[in-house]
């Protein structure tokens, strides 16, 4: 079950990053051929919300070895390199964000703003990738909202920050084009005025990816001494063998756990979804401030030169403690 849906998380999550580099990429070319500095930050807005993704893939490298000397070495490896990374994504960011800033304010400040600009192909660019990125959302929410309900919901309000900077870089193009074929001067200065606004949500996302890199590190510790209380009350419920792999997330005041437990490979699904519920529903009332809990049972395997569980005759427990 985990070897399953463990790609199927990453494939969801490199599908979006995919899709916001591209519309990144498309934004960029065509708000810089159209001379559209709205279109321009959009497009690094998008980046931006790739990079942060992208970001946040390193930890997940070391769960899919299941050798323990290569795992936790690994885990050292990530937790060293992800920092660095993200620090290093959210400066280019923040350059770029205020790079964008200050080519609007020069042109708010000029006199006349839509010079040699292309608002017709702006205009068709920027409502073709709103439509693309609502699709991308669509997918990756409803694969979230099966997998984690506090996971799609942080999503959500990650799209909702994008939502309302396409809209405004889309207002703004808009008007300017209006401005451009009504001849109403005034209406020109709505491009870098909407590039202004949207190069605000650039340098916040940047900003916001730099202090979740350092609350993590400062929590890092505190998380760690927490989990070793989660992994000891789930392994004193009757079947779980061994804890595979335990994340510990906290939004807000709220703790949302992932588990992957491993139990008997002679037991049936549904004695393996009964651990597994059993393991949710200790964790649940033990910690007032879990609110929730995915857990996945698979197969325990002891691994070579052990014996194998298969290898038990058949009248053992088919419950291993």
């Amino acid at each position: 079950m985990t070897r399953e849906r463990i790609p199927a998380a990453q494939a969801a999550t490199w599908s979006g990053i995919a899709g916001n580099m591209t519309l990144a990429v498309i934004k960029a070319g065509v708000g810089y051929m159209a001379n559209s500095k709205s279109l321009l930050a959009d497009g690094l807005y998008s980046a931006s919300e790739a990079a942060s993704s992208l970001a946040g893939l390193f930890p997940s490298k070391s769960v899919q070895n299941r050798n323990k000397a290569h795992r936790e070495r690994s885990r050292e490896h990530s937790r060293m390199a992800r920092p660095g990374i993200t620090v290093l994504l959210s400066v280019l960011i923040l350059m770029g964000g205020l790079q964008i800033a200050i080519s609007a304010l020069t042109g708010l400040t000029g006199d006349d703003p839509g010079q040699s600009a292309k608002y017709d192909h702006a205009l068709i660019a920027a409502f073709a990738a709103l439509a693309v990125r609502e699709a991308i959302f669509q997918f990756q929410y409803r694969y979230f909202r099966r997998r984690n309900q506090s996971q799609a919901l942080a999503y959500a309000q990650e799209h909702r920050r994008a939502l309302y900077c396409s809209l405004t870089v889309l207002v703004g193009i808009a008007g300017s084009m209006a401005g451009e074929t009504m001849g109403i001067g005034f209406l020109l200065y709505m491009d870098p005025a909407a590039a202004l606004i949207a190069s605000c949500f650039v340098l916040h996302k940047g900003y916001r990816m730099i202090v979740d890199t350092v609350y993590g590190s400062l929590v890092q510790e505190l998380e760690q001494e927490e989990a070793l209380d989660f992994k000891e009350t789930v392994q004193r419920v009757y079947g779980v063998i061994t804890i595979e792999h335990l994340v510990a997330r906290e939004q807000e005041h709220d703790v949302t756990i992932e588990l992957v437990i491993s139990v008997n490979p002679r037991i049936s699904v549904l004695e393996a979804q009964e651990i597994a519920n059993r393991a949710k529903t200790l964790l649940l009332t033990r910690f007032s401030h879990v609110k929730e809990v995915q857990i996945q049972a698979i197969p325990y395997d002891p691994g070579y030169p052990y014996k194998s569980n298969h290898e038990l005759p058949d009248h053992e427990a088919t419950l291993i403690q």
